[in-house]
């Protein structure tokens, strides 16, 4: 009598592995990604905060450009801060209390440091505190802005970073990958432009001319008018 084996169908190990997922955890894709979208996000909180503060105090209807970049709605300061956050205080199972003083603390002492980095390599500031009660830090900070800090962190940690993670999961690694590379690397020329032309404007400001072609080319694309529709509300630090 003839017995039939039953065929064993072999497995391929590509059918076996598991698909790779795209930013999984807290690595270098998930921080560039928190990055990308607290820098947006940040530009612009700042620009509906400063159209409602104007338009409450004077009823004037006033758009001012925050970003912090010359090219694309980039305030950095904030993606800096949404990766610190992330990374110090998500997925710990902090209660809303101690994400608060944390991220007030974390923010706020952030805030301090990017501001004296900007005045010591740029010579010029972005923001200025000295009309809130009790500023100090050279006014970079105000008791009312830490304040303020911390609610944006419980709010970035309980609210905008889970939708991050949700908005991840469903981004195929393939695309994502090759998607958030192209977007990085584009602010991260962005970045650099933009801070040699910062530092360019402020020494044509002192009156010094440019020693290297790069510096010409600065001064030509991007003169005093260009640099001043750029950037606003920054002020040179004598």
């Amino acid at each position: 009598m003839v017995t039939k084996k039953a065929a064993v169908k072999e497995t391929s190990p590509s059918e076996t592995e598991t698909p790779k997922k795209f930013a999984a955890g807290l690595g270098y894709q998930k921080l560039c990604t928190i990055f990308i979208i607290g820098c947006i996000f940040g530009d612009v909180y700042e620009v509906v905060l400063n159209f409602c503060t104007h338009l409450i105090g004077s009823g004037e209807i006033f758009i001012e450009r925050r970003s912090a970049t010359i090219y694309g709605p980039f305030s950095v300061i904030y993606g800096i801060g949404a990766v610190i956050l992330a990374k110090c205080l998500a997925e710990r199972g902090l209660k809303w209390w101690q994400l608060f003083i944390r991220g007030a603390l974390i923010c706020g002492i952030s805030e301090i440091v990017i501001g004296y980095l900007q005045i010591w390599f740029t010579g010029t500031s972005s923001w200025n505190y000295s009309d809130h009660w009790l500023s100090f830090a050279n006014n970079l900070s105000s008791p009312f802005i830490i304040f303020l800090w911390g609610f944006i962190a419980v709010f970035f940690i309980k609210c905008i970073y889970p939708l991050i993670c949700k908005l991840t999961d469903r981004i195929p690694y393939e695309f994502g990958s090759k998607a958030l590379n192209i977007i990085m690397i584009f602010l991260v020329i962005d970045m650099l432009l933009s801070f040699s032309a910062v530092v360019r404007w402020n020494f044509r400001h002192q009156g010094n001319p440019p020693l290297t072609p790069y510096g010409q080319f600065l001064d030509t694309v991007y003169p005093d008018n260009r640099m001043k529709s750029a950037y606003p509300n920054m002020e040179f630090v004598e």
